[in-house]
């Protein structure tokens, strides 16, 4: 292929906490690389996740929900990383739920750039049956932003998926791929390990789970064809390993069997996995130690 006729770019997606911007990323990828749950700034990190095409790679990047509720190092890092990514990219899809409109919402607006093309995408339009009512509300965004184009998705459901790719193609710039054509995310076994962790405590703890919390790996060796991982689970106080562990332990263990059996789907093999509650205090305010993630 002449790379003149190959067009590759970075697609930041953003919107506040719990709009559907991981889930939109894992559809348009057709892989589950990103973490999704109810609770606010579940993604700490910029996930790349790929899609190549005959023509064209699309390098989409999840970022954190932008939000003020925690004023801690954690959030100020995680804030930052939405701007730093905003400056860097080819297009921006900004994500926004059907018929709804907030506070929250235009404070992103107010950080989208003026010389990147943004395309409003309104998700969860499985929601919004009326189309008059979705038109009104649509032509009410326009007026909050100049956005290049607008296209209504459901991500959940993987509707109109292909509608968003061809309206971001035009977008990318010419350039070879920067990745093999089966590379669907730039992160390694150990990062996705410790996000599908932190996904099943995020799911099985709800609003038990301290905002304070994050994990990291203790171990991991190849056995062979086996993967064992041990993965430290850190929170700031002794009373919030109980919450946790749960009652017999029972929280844990599910915990660990669903994490378990998506590694060994997303891993293609065998997994020998421990996880296990660590009191780390301070650790969302230590901006050394934040760094050690990569945040």
């Amino acid at each position: 292929m002449n790379e003149h006729e190959f067009h590759c770019g970075f697609v930041a997606i953003v919107g506040r906490p719990n709009v559907g911007k991981s889930t939109l990323m894992n559809h348009l990828i057709g892989q589950k690389v990103s973490i999704t749950s109810k609770k606010a700034q579940t993604t700490r990190h910029r996930v790349h996740g790929i899609h190549t095409e005959p023509t064209a790679q699309f390098i989409f990047v999840d970022t954190p929900g932008f939000q003020t509720f925690h004023r801690n190092a954690l959030n100020d890092a995680l804030n930052q990383s939405v701007r730093d990514t905003l400056s860097s990219v080819d297009c921006v899809l900004f994500v926004l739920e059907a018929k709804r409109l907030t506070d929250a919402d235009r404070e992103v607006i107010a950080l989208l750039p003026k010389k990147v093309p943004v395309v409003l995408v309104v998700n969860k339009i499985d929601k919004a049956k009326d189309r008059e009512e979705l038109a009104a509300f649509i032509a009410d965004c326009q007026q909050e932003f100049a956005f290049t184009d607008v296209e209504v998705v459901s991500a959940k459901h993987g509707q109109r998926l292909a509608e968003l790719l061809d309206k971001v193609r035009p977008h990318l710039p010419e350039s070879p791929p920067l990745y093999p054509e089966d590379m669907i995310t730039d992160k390694s076994e150990r990062f996705l390990a410790t996000e599908i962790v932190r996904e099943k405590l995020f799911r099985y703890l709800g609003e038990e789970l301290p905002y304070a919390m994050n994990v990291e790996i203790e171990l991991w060796e190849m056995e062979g064809e086996m993967r064992r991982i041990h993965i430290a689970v850190l929170v700031e106080k002794d009373s919030q390993k109980g919450i946790l562990i749960g009652k017999g332990g029972e929280k844990l263990k599910k915990i660990s069997t669903e994490a378990r059996l998506d590694m060994e789907k997303l891993f293609d093999g065998k997994v020998f996995l421990r996880v296990f509650a660590k009191v780390k205090s301070g650790w969302a305010d230590d901006v050394r130690f934040l760094k050690e993630f990569g945040l």
